[in-house]
């Protein structure tokens, strides 16, 4: 597997893996797949990838700021989806990992991320990768017309801002 950054020539096999993210009802509120310019302005200039194995997109992942107060410049939320074709072969672990240390050389001390309760595999990787739970929010929004709890979740660098 390799990374590439996303791009706008790529971006159209970023829609199509957050089609499929969005089809399982369980990776986020959002019902309908951004398109390029929404994408790009929601999310931090670095540490956008994309997995690539054998000319196969398998999976992206993505920061995107938590606030515009400089207080929190250090702290971003993370984004990851895997290709329904690749999940659970390791992708989303390789993905995560990556981000985590392409944040940590960008000065980003704390990641967070929210992640519907039944959620479980994405649950059981972010906390793989280091992350811990901190609480959820409970009946926080509807996604199509089911009330949905979110688990928060972070993870504090070890070597950025210590």
């Amino acid at each position: 597997m390799k990374l590439i950054d996303i791009s706008e020539e790529n971006f159209p096999e970023v829609a199509r893996i957050y089609g499929e993210g969005l089809a399982t009802g369980t990776a986020t509120f959002e019902t309908t797949i951004p398109y390029w310019e929404k994408w790009n302005n929601g999310h931090l200039s670095f540490g956008r990838i994309l997995v690539v194995k054998e000319n196969q997109y398998l999976g992206w992942a993505a920061l995107s700021p938590v606030s515009s107060r400089c207080v929190y410049g250090g702290v971003a939320e993370v984004s990851v989806y895997v290709s329904e074709s690749a999940r659970g072969k390791g992708v989303g672990e390789f993905l995560l990992k990556n981000l985590i240390e392409i944040s940590e050389a960008n000065d980003i001390w704390t990641l967070q991320s929210g992640i519907f309760r039944d959620n479980t595999a994405s649950h059981k990787l972010h906390m793989k990768c280091g992350f811990r739970e901190i609480g959820y929010k409970e009946k926080v929004g509807q996604l199509h017309g089911v009330w949905k709890d979110n688990v928060l979740l972070e993870r504090r660098s070890k070597i950025v801002g210590t």
